[in-house]
């Protein structure tokens, strides 16, 4: 494993552990999922997930 590879997986593993997912991840899933939703800025997905983290108002889709 590169120094590269090793350094995302340590932000990927930071930002679950704070619950916030990984964007991209999120991106890959709405684009192979859910083709007709609309890709959300990452400032509006950043703004959903913490909505949904401490309103209790999200959840998985699928």
């Amino acid at each position: 494993m590169t120094l590269h590879k090793l350094w995302q997986r340590l932000v990927q593993t930071a930002r679950l552990s704070c619950g916030v997912p990984d964007y991209d991840v999120y991106v890959a899933h709405l684009r192979a999922h859910h083709p007709e939703r609309k890709i959300p800025t990452y400032a509006e997905f950043f703004r959903d997930r913490q909505t949904a983290r401490y309103k209790g108002t999200g959840g998985r889709c699928c």
